[in-house]
């Protein structure tokens, strides 16, 4: 069954799922955050095919989200680096830790922590806030349409009605 490609969606959300949506691909990331830079440390950690991660990687830097660069201790090998975009993934990162630990864990299941390295405290969890700073919740929030740039010249008073909440598009 092919997979169906979303990239000319015009919701971010499925623009971003069809990036970096599978599973693979984001917990090569959430390695990378990890300090993890060589092929054999991702198959190492993930237990992944070489051939699923071969792949994965390939698209990751296609995509600059990783790049590639010659190994830090001069040996032959290549290393993989996050790139600007890739660094952005850090709270879309953290904030799938923070949903999993509130959870898909049982209380006083053991599991990893994120830590601020300062103060060896953990982290806070990730807010939502508005421009005044207030916190925001779903409802909180509403999704509008943009017009395109060519849409604009033409029909610059035509636009849809907001929609409700974020998981709309």
């Amino acid at each position: 069954m092919r997979r169906t490609r979303l990239s000319g969606a015009e919701c971010p959300v499925a623009r971003s799922l069809d990036e970096i949506g599978d599973w693979w691909s984001l917990l090569i990331i959430r390695d990378a955050f990890d300090g993890m830079r060589r092929f054999g440390e991702f198959q190492k950690s993930l237990g992944v095919a070489k051939g699923i991660l071969t792949t994965r990687l390939r698209n990751l830097v296609a995509l600059e989200i990783l790049r590639l660069a010659p190994a830090s201790d001069g040996s032959a090998y290549q290393e993989y680096l996050l790139t600007e975009k890739g660094r952005a993934l850090f709270h879309v990162v953290v904030s799938l830790r923070q949903w999993g630990e509130q959870y898909l864990y049982a209380p006083g299941e053991a599991h990893s922590l994120l830590v601020d390295n300062e103060s060896g405290r953990p982290v806070e969890r990730l807010e939502l806030r508005s421009s005044d700073g207030r916190v925001l919740g779903w409802t909180d929030t509403a999704v509008r349409k943009l017009p395109s740039s060519s849409q604009k010249r033409r029909s610059p008073a035509a636009t849809k009605r907001p929609r409700r909440g974020a998981s709309e598009g």
